[in-house]
C-alpha cells in the first residue's frame, strides 16, 4: 500500500511540508521577514499585556482617569471588578487582554508609568507610617526623644505635643503576663492616637493621609 504523500510546496527546489518548522518560518518571512517576532516572543508579549490588564484593576481612580483608555477597555475593567464567578472572571480577563493588545505603545507606556507611580506612592506611605509609629513610641517612652523631636521639627505645636505625650503616658496600661501570653495588646487612649496623627502630619509636611492608625480602636 502506497503511503499518502505529505501536503506541502516547493520553494527554490526544496519541498516544505505544511505545519513544519520550515513552513512556519517561511510564512513569518512572507509576513515580515525573519526579524519578525517568533511565536515564543508573541506569547510572552501577550502574557505581559494580560498581567498589565490585571494590574489595572488595582489602579487608583485618579490615575485611571488620567489614562483616557478606550471605552471598551474601561468598561471591561469595571465589569471585571464586579464579577465574582471564577469562570466569568477568567473570560472577562481574556477580553481585557485582547483589548490591551489594541492599545498604542504610547498608551501602554502611560499605563506602566501610572502603575509605577501607585507602587512608589504605596511604598512611601508605608515607610512614613512606620516612621511615625516609631517616633510616637519613642516620645512616650523617653523625654530625650521629646527634646530631639523639638530640636529637629521646630514647626511642631510644642504645647500640643507635650500635652499629648503626658496624657498618653498617663493612659498607658501595664501589660500583664497573662495578656502577653494570649497575644493581647493593651487598649490605647485617645492621646495615644492623636499623638500619632500629629507626628505623621509633621513628617509628611501636613499632607492629608487616609492611612488609618493600626492601633485605632472605637471607644
Amino acid at each position: 500500500m502506497s503511503r499518502k504523500p505529505k501536503k506541502g510546496y516547493f520553494v527554490r527546489g526544496q519541498f516544505i511540508a505544511e505545519g513544519s518548522e520550515l513552513d512556519l518560518e517561511y510564512k513569518r518571512e512572507l509576513k515580515g521577514g525573519f526579524d519578525g517576532p517568533s511565536r515564543t516572543e508573541l506569547k510572552r508579549e501577550s502574557t505581559e499585556l494580560q498581567d498589565l490588564g490585571t494590574d489595572l484593576l488595582t489602579l487608583r481612580k485618579d490615575l485611571m482617569e488620567g489614562l483616557a483608555l478606550p471605552e471598551k477597555l474601561a468598561d471591561g475593567l469595571v465589569e471585571a471588578k464586579r464579577i465574582t464567578n471564577f469562570e466569568g472572571k477568567r473570560r472577562q480577563m481574556q477580553f481585557i487582554g485582547k483589548q490591551m493588545r489594541l492599545l498604542s505603545p504610547e498608551t501602554l507606556q502611560a499605563v506602566r508609568e501610572a502603575l509605577d507611580i501607585q507602587r512608589l506612592g504605596s511604598a512611601k506611605d508605608t515607610q512614613a507610617l512606620h516612621l511615625a509609629e516609631a517616633w510616637r513610641d519613642r516620645l512616650i517612652a523617653d523625654d530625650e526623644a521629646v527634646s530631639e523631636w523639638i530640636a529637629q521639627y521646630t514647626q511642631t505645636d510644642m504645647q500640643q505635643l507635650r500635652a499629648l505625650v503626658r496624657q498618653a503616658r498617663k493612659d498607658a496600661v501595664p501589660v500583664s503576663n497573662a495578656a502577653v501570653s494570649q497575644g493581647l495588646a493593651p487598649r490605647q487612649g485617645r492621646a495615644y492616637r492623636e499623638l500619632f496623627k500629629l507626628v505623621r502630619s509633621v513628617l509628611t509636611g501636613g499632607e492629608s493621609d487616609n492611612t488609618p492608625d493600626e492601633d485605632t480602636e472605637d471607644e
